[in-house]
C-alpha cells in the first residue's frame, strides 16, 4: 500500500489556507444526517465533540472516566505554546515551526507542524474567549515563560494547572450540547474493537465498565482521541486508566501504527520510591525556568545535605554541556544527560538514580512570594509526597516515561489509512517527529479538535457515499463475539498465582531496562524473547478474580495486558529497524563523539508505518519518506 500523506502543494505557509478553501463541504441541512462516533474526552476529544456538535452533526462521545473531567489532559502542568510575541523577544509563527521541526529532530512532516504553530495564534483568543484563567502581567496581558528547546517566551500558562484549565473551557462547551442533546454522553465505556465495513470505519464495540455488557454503536465516522501508550512501561507520569488499547485495536483493524519506538521521557519526574509504585508524578518543565538542576562534584558528597554543599563544589552539568540553553534544553537532551551522571555514579539520594532541581537562586532573587505564584501548587506536591518542602531543599528529580510521539499513522487530514477512522492529539504521530517540545501536546490537541477536524472531517462525509448501517450488521456481531470470547478466556485463569498487575510491573521492567532512553540492540533482542516468555507465563499462571457483568478492575486491567505484550514487540521492532539516533529514539551505536543523538538523513528521514499481518505475523514495514522544501536538516545543538 502506497501512503499518501494528502499534503497540499504550494507555499509553505497558505497550504492549509488552500486546502480549506477547496475542501468539499456538508451543507448545514445535511450534518443532521451524520452520526459520528468520539472515543476520548481529553482536550482533543472534548474539543472535537463540541465543535461538531455545534456545527450539526448526531455526537456519540465515549468516556472511560465516570465524568470527562477525568481525562488525563488535566495532568498537564506548565502550559501550551503560541506565537503571539506578547514579550517582543523575536518570537513568530515560523520560529514556533522551526523550533517544534528542529525539537522532533526533523522526524515530522513540514505542512502538519506549520499548520500547527499557524493554528496556535487562534487557541489562545479561543480559549481566553472561554474563560480560561492565563496568567497576566501586571498591565493585564497575556504573561509567558519560556520552555525547553527554545530561546523566547511563548508558553501561556495558569500556574501549574494549565492543562486543568484548558479542559475545563473544553469540557463546558462539550456539556453545552450534552444539555442541548447533540452529544450523547457515554462514561464507563471503554473501547473493545473497530468495526470496519465495506472498508470504512463504521461504529465501536465497547464494554460498560459497569454491567460489564458489551454494547454495539454505529456511525459514519470514527474520531479517536485516546491519548498514549506510555503506561506500557507501567511506572509512567500517565493516569493509570490511559493505555494503547483503542489505538491498538483499530491497528488489527488495518490502521497503520506509526514510529511506535518514539517514547518520550520527561527528565523533571519525582524518582521512583517504592517497588510497589503504580504511577510517577512529573514537575513541570517550566521548573527548569528558574531551577538549576545540578549535583556534587564529588560523588563522596553526595550523601551530604544539599545546602551544605557550597557551590563551587557543584556540578551544574546541564549548564556545562549546554551554555546556551542551559536548563532549558529540550526533554530529550536533558534525559539523557541526567541518566549519564546517575551512571556515572554522581546520582543523589537513596538510590543514586536523582539529581537536584533547585529553586533557591530564583527564591533570593524574586522572593518567595513571587515563587509561590509562578509554581506553589507543583511546590505543594512535591512536599505531599516527598515530605520536603522545595522553599527549603533542592528537589530531586529523575526520568520517567511520559508522552508518546508514536501513534496511529495519519495523513493531513488526520485520518488514518482506514477511511473513516480519524486520529486526534497523543492517539496520532502526526506532529512532534521523533521528540515533542515542552507545551506542544496542548497545542496539538487543541488544534486537532477545534480547527482541523472539523474540516477535514466534513471534506471526507461529503465526498463519500454510505451504505445504511446499524447495530444488527454482521460485522458488530462479529466483533462482539470476539470480545465477548476474550472475556471469557481472560476469566478462566482462576488457578494462577501472579495477578495482572505483579505481569505489567515486570513487562514496564523490561521495557524500561532493554528498550528505555538508551538502547541496545542485542538487548531490544533479549527482551523480545523475556516478553514473549512473560506472555507464555500469564497465560499459565495469571490469575483474573471477579466475574464480566460486574465492575471488575483486574479484568480491565488484564484486557489492556493483553494488548501491551502484542504491542511491546512492536516498539522493540520499530526501534530495531531505525538505523540512527534521533530525539527520544537513542541507539548507543549511532552517537557523536559528545554522546548525542546521531541521525542519517539520507537513509532514516521517514516515517516508519507497521501493517498489522495477523496473529504471530511480523508487521510490515512501509516508510513515508519526509521531504524537507523550506528547512534543512541540521545538526541539532543546543550548546
Amino acid at each position: 500500500m502506497k501512503l499518501d500523506s494528502k499534503i497540499p502543494s504550494g507555499p509553505l505557509d497558505t497550504k492549509w489556507e488552500r486546502f480549506c478553501s477547496e475542501v468539499k463541504l456538508v451543507s448545514p441541512a445535511n450534518k443532521r444526517k451524520f452520526d459520528i462516533i468520539v472515543v476520548g474526552t481529553g482536550l482533543a476529544g472534548a474539543s472535537a465533540s463540541a465543535t461538531l456538535a455545534q456545527l450539526g452533526y448526531n455526537v456519540k462521545t465515549f468516556c472511560l472516566q465516570d465524568s470527562p473531567r477525568r481525562a488525563h489532559s488535566i495532568a498537564a502542568q506548565g502550559g501550551i505554546n503560541a506565537a503571539k510575541n506578547y514579550q517582543c523577544d523575536g518570537d513568530s509563527v515560523w520560529r514556533l515551526f522551526y523550533d517544534t521541526i528542529k525539537g522532533g529532530d526533523f522526524r515530522a512532516r513540514e505542512a502538519n507542524v506549520y499548520r500547527l504553530a499557524e493554528l496556535s495564534v487562534k487557541i489562545i483568543d479561543h480559549c481566553v474567549a472561554q474563560g480560561v484563567p492565563f496568567a497576566r502581567e501586571y498591565g493585564g496581558l497575556l504573561a509567558n515563560r519560556s520552555f525547553g528547546g527554545v530561546l523566547v517566551s511563548r508558553t501561556f500558562y495558569a500556574k501549574g494547572q494549565t492543562g486543568q484549565q484548558l479542559l475545563l473551557g473544553a469540557y463546558s462547551q462539550m456539556m453545552r450540547w450534552v444539555a442541548e442533546g447533540q452529544i450523547q454522553l457515554f462514561p464507563k465505556r471503554e473501547m473493545m474493537d473497530l468495526v470496519v465495513i465495506d472498508g470504512k470505519a463504521r461504529g465501536i464495540i465497547a464494554r460498560n465498565l459497569i454491567t460489564g455488557e458489551i454494547e454495539s454503536y454505529s456511525a459514519h465516522a470514527v474520531i479517536l482521541a485516546t491519548g498514549g501508550y506510555g503506561n506500557l512501561y507501567c511506572l509512567s507520569t500517565n493516569g493509570r486508566n490511559s493505555n494503547v488499547s483503542a489505538i491498538w485495536k483499530a491497528h488489527k483493524r488495518g490502521a497503520f501504527f506509526a514510529n511506535p519506538c518514539f517514547v518520550q521521557a520527561h527528565p523533571t519526574c519525582i524518582p521512583v520510591s517504592g517497588k510497589y509504585q503504580s504511577k510517577l508524578t512529573l514537575m513541570s518543565e517550566s521548573l527548569r525556568n528558574d531551577g538549576r538542576v545540578w549535583v556534587p562534584k564529588d560523588p563522596k558528597d553526595k550523601d551530604k545535605p544539599p545546602n551544605e554543599i557550597p557551590v563551587s563544589k557543584r556540578d551544574y552539568f546541564l549548564e556545562r554541556l549546554y551554555p546556551t540553553y542551559g536548563n532549558l534544553v529540550p526533554r530529550d537532551v536533558a534525559s539523557r544527560a541526567i541518566k549519564r551522571i546517575c551512571d556515572e555514579g554522581k546520582g543523589v539520594g537513596p538510590t543514586g538514580q536523582a539529581v537536584y532541581l533547585d529553586l533557591t537562586d530564583a527564591i533570593k532573587r524574586y522572593g518567595r512570594e513571587v515563587i509561590e505564584r509562578k509554581y506553589g501548587n507543583l511546590f505543594d506536591m512535591y512536599e505531599k509526597i516527598t515530605g520536603q518542602s522545595p522553599y527549603e531543599v533542592p528537589m530531586m528529580i529523575y526520568p520517567a516515561v511520559h508522552y508518546t510521539m508514536g501513534g496511529l499513522w495519519v495523513d493531513y487530514t488526520l485520518m488514518t489509512t482506514i477511511p473513516g477512522l480519524f486520529a486526534l492529539g497523543e492517539a496520532n504521530f502526526s506532529d512532534h517527529g521523533a521528540n515533542r517540545l515542552g507545551a506542544s501536546a496542548l497545542m496539538q490537541g487543541l488544534a486537532d479538535g477545534y480547527f482541523i477536524i472539523p474540516y477535514t472531517l466534513g471534506g471526507y462525509l461529503a465526498g463519500e457515499s454510505f451504505s445504511e448501517v446499524t447495530e444488527t450488521h454482521p460485522a458488530f456481531r462479529d466483533a462482539k463475539l470476539q470480545a465477548e470470547e476474550l472475556i471469557k478466556k481472560l476469566l478462566s485463569l482462576k488457578k494462577g498465582r501472579k495477578t495482572v498487575d505483579q505481569f505489567h510491573r515486570e513487562l514496564g521492567r523490561i521495557m524500561w531496562d532493554y528498550c528505555g532512553i538508551e538502547r541496545e540492540d542485542e538487548k531490544m533482542r533479549q527482551a523480545k524473547q523475556m516478553i514473549y516468555e512473560l506472555q507464555e507465563e500469564f497465560w499459565k499462571d495469571g490469575i483474573v478474580p471477579g466475574s464480566g457483568n460486574t465492575i471488575n478492575q483486574s479484568l480491565e486491567k488484564a484486557m489492556r495486558l493483553v494488548d501491551y505484550f502484542e504491542f511491546a514487540q512492536l516498539v522493540i521492532d520499530d526501534a530495531l529497524s531505525r538505523r540512527e539516533s534521533c530525539g527520544c529514539h537513542f541507539n548507543v551505536k549511532y552517537q557523536t563523539e559528545e554522546h548525542e543523538a546521531k541521525r542519517d538523513d539520507q537513509n532514516c528521514a521517514y516515517v516508519a508505518a507497521w501493517e498489522y499481518q495477523g496473529p504471530d505475523k511480523p508487521e510490515v514495514l512501509h516508510k513515508e519518506e519526509l521531504k524537507f522544501e523550506f528547512v534543512k536538516p541540521a545538526e541539532r545543538s543546543y550548546k
